[in-house]
């Protein structure tokens, strides 16, 4: 039996990825105005941290499990900290920081810190993704999964960047560095910028946090169960337990709930451009389940059935039926209250807001098994009437009052019982036409004084290379046009046209390749001879005391400058050149249009994962999706043409790619290999030898021959072989 229900979930999962194939191939022709599949979500909160939403003015406290989107701001105040999990990047930020998202959606992460400082550990890059980071003096742009830090000083007019691993481009003051593995950089001034190099120091506290954090979510047990990229996987560890099901495969059941308890019951609702209605759970763990996946009833309890997992998840606000939504144009309610019940595995969830149907179909086939499109597309449209759902019990419908739904309160202390009789006429696949309040936009915090960011750092200009979006509509503004639109969220395209002419912040704009003289580059992995060549006087220093010794600081063309022309790295190239040869063999070309990184690690991938796809066993059974970055192509900006000076000589492979906590290699480098199509080379002589004498084959003539000159070497040196032919006539002449 056992094997019978493996071979039907083989089965099921091969249709499963044929139809996802087939989605990807489609999914170029997905409307732009859809609203993105990916959000951050706020997974951790210690100390005092505040939210500004887009579009409106006032501060409130932030909640756990709250979805962050463009337009959207934090404030980390004295001995607070923060994290946002994207699923395929995990953001951390530190006391006394401000940071908003300039922009957030499945392409761009472009992110603004103002003061204090951010930690982003970068799990994985797709090769249409980018990932900014803007500062008031300078703009970076993380090119590699890795680990940063960013720090921003009080004033605003110093960024410290620190890179544990990875790759990083630092643009600003009309100049661009790259910035390596193990490198911190500090950037000083705004309208003419200064950098000094140096080398990591000891982590800190946050630095200890943000890595327990991290190796929490890589040892998670969950993670062989769910897609690589849900946000809010670890979670999952500690609070529930996995079950085989021989219908839905693994399942998730939580360990602890309280009597009555139901799916989207404990928590509440808020308002969320561009979705609309978003729910916003009480539980600890109460992300994963409510925003991917379907839930059912198994021996009594209710279970979380995850989505497949060898394909990237769509972010759904909430996967839920409705009860009192509209039907054919007609609001059907219960009274004056709104009811609605979690969706159970195979059924169509109706976006209420705006989409297209690729956008229906991916949010669908991602989150639950779903082969059939053309069923999809008929439910979103309203031609299947007569659907029956497996949820829509009165044990699982949650009820309560309209002011209480619009209002963002709490959900469980304004339960409403709701009849069989009701739930046979009133049931819908579409959320209710109800316009929102101010308080359902602040959350569950709104109305109390909360710190916020002093003004001067709430006003501070930073500079981006990425241009940012219009800044958010604002909410009064957005109620008028909801109640025009019937109580629907407003589409992409009709917030587009709202939105005021000015940028979501103080922006300003610069170019990512920086000016062509100057540009600069750091090592990736730094040597002796490297860093003594970016420090004026490091001829006056040796050991330990000029490698702790800070650099001063210097424009990026004389840093470039001694880079290039320091007597110091001379000699130390000088030192480790390898033994002359006859002809040198050439380095392999560099990756066509830049010099400065090692190349994608997309060409190192298998094609499965080259292809965006998680293969692994349908069962969830074994082993987890591979987690090797997939890194995006190379940029323009990086290209050799950009140098006014030969770039220093680029690290090795092994220096490049070698593991974040392994030490540094040795500084020695062994000459490299002459290429496999021509053979190895003999070293050529150091010293001259004279010719040998033609041969003698008489012995009268050899008796006549002069003696050798004084400079002839004797028979223990070694001589230079003559030709086969020469050596034995002249052997035989001796003889």
């Amino acid at each position: 039996m056992k094997s019978r229900w493996l071979n039907v979930t083989h089965r099921g999962a091969f249709l499963a990825f044929l139809g996802l194939s087939l989605l990807g191939l489609g999914s170029t022709w997905a409307d732009e105005a859809d609203p993105p599949g990916r959000v951050a979500r706020l997974s951790d909160l210690q100390g005092s941290v505040s939210l500004q939403p887009a579009g409106v003015e006032d501060w409130a406290a932030a909640t756990l499990n709250r979805p962050l989107t463009t337009g959207d701001r934090l404030w980390a105040d004295q001995d607070a900290r923060a994290e946002l999990d994207m699923g395929d990047a995990a953001l951390r930020l530190g006391a006394t920081t401000g940071f908003s998202f300039l922009n957030l959606d499945d392409h761009t992460a472009q992110m603004q810190l103002t003061a204090g400082t951010l930690l982003v550990h970068v799990r994985n890059i797709q090769p249409n993704q980018t990932y900014e980071i803007d500062t008031p003096n300078v703009a970076l742009s993380l090119q590699q999964p890795g680990a940063y830090r960013v720090e921003v000083n009080e004033t605003g007019d110093t960024t410290v960047v620190k890179v544990s691993a990875g790759q990083a481009q630092a643009t600003g003051g009309g100049q661009s560095l790259a910035i390596g593995t193990q490198q911190m950089v500090t950037f000083a001034g705004t309208a003419t910028v200064s950098y000094a190099s140096a080398t990591l120091g000891a982590p800190d506290e946050l630095d200890s946090w943000s890595a327990g954090r991290e190796r929490q979510r890589q040892e998670s047990a969950s993670r062989q169960y769910v897609a690589e990229d849900v946000p809010g996987t670890a979670d999952l560890d500690t609070n529930g337990r996995w079950e085989a099901t021989p219908d839905y495969g693994y399942v998730w059941a939580p360990n602890v709930v309280v009597a009555g308890w139901a799916p989207y019951r404990f928590g509440q609702w808020a308002w969320i451009a561009p979705w609309g209605w978003t729910w916003v759970d009480d539980a600890p763990w109460g992300y994963a389940p409510f925003h991917y996946g379907r839930w059912v009833t198994w021996n009594s309890a209710w279970c979380w059935v995850p989505g497949p997992r060898y394909v990237r998840p769509v972010y759904g606000p909430a996967l839920v039926g409705w009860v009192g939504g509209p039907r054919g144009g007609v609001a059907v309610g219960i009274g004056v209250s709104v009811g609605w019940f979690p969706l159970a595995p195979r059924e169509v969830y109706v976006p209420g807001y705006h989409v297209s149907e690729t956008y229906v179909r991916n949010v669908n086939i991602t989150n639950t098994t779903i082969v059939n499109n053309t069923y999809i597309t008929n439910v979103y449209k309203n031609n299947v009437t007569n659907i029956h759902y497996v949820n829509a019990t009165p044990g699982a419908v949650t009820a309560v009052p309209q002011n209480v739904f619009t209002s963002g309160q709490h959900v469980a202390r304004h339960v409403m019982p709701v009849s069989r009789e009701l739930l046979s006429t009133a049931v819908t696949s579409a959320p209710p036409p109800v316009v929102p309040s101010r308080q359902a936009v602040l959350g569950a915090g709104a109305g109390r004084a909360v710190p916020h960011p002093p003004p001067a750092v709430l006003s501070r200009p930073v500079v981006a290379t990425t241009k940012p979006p219009r800044g958010p509509v604002p909410f009064e503004r957005q109620v008028e046009a909801i109640k025009a639109n019937g109580g629907r969220p407003l589409p992409r395209t009709e917030l587009a046209r709202l939105q005021p002419a000015t940028p979501v912040a103080p922006v300003r704009l610069i170019s990512a390749g920086g000016a062509d003289r100057g540009r600069a580059q750091i090592p990736a992995t730094p040597s002796r001879a490297s860093a003594a060549a970016v420090r004026p006087g490091a001829s006056q220093e040796s050991g330990s005391a000029a490698r702790s010794r800070a650099a001063p600081a210097a424009s990026f063309a004389d840093r470039e400058h001694a880079l290039q022309t320091s007597p110091v790295a001379a000699a130390a190239r000088a030192d480790r050149a390898p033994p002359a040869r006859v002809e040198t063999p050439q380095a392999p070309p560099a990756p066509q249009g830049r010099t400065d990184r090692p190349p994608s690690a997309q060409q190192h991938l298998p094609p499965t994962q080259q292809q965006g796809f998680y293969h692994d066993d349908p069962t969830h059974a074994q082993g987890r999706p591979p987690s090797a970055p997939v890194n995006r192509p190379p940029a323009a900006a990086g290209s050799a043409e950009q140098y006014s000076r030969p770039p220093p000589q680029p690290p090795s492979r092994e220096q490049r790619y070698r593991p974040p906590a392994a030490p540094p290699p040795p500084v020695r480098e062994a000459p490299a290999p002459p290429p496999a199509y021509r053979p190895q080379e003999r070293p050529a002589p150091v010293r001259e030898v004279s010719p040998p004498p033609p041969p003698v084959s008489h012995p009268q003539e050899r008796a006549a021959r002069p003696p050798p000159p004084p400079s002839q070497p004797s028979k223990s040196e070694p001589r230079e072989s003559a030709p086969h032919g020469d050596r034995t006539s002249r052997e035989r002449g001796e003889r």
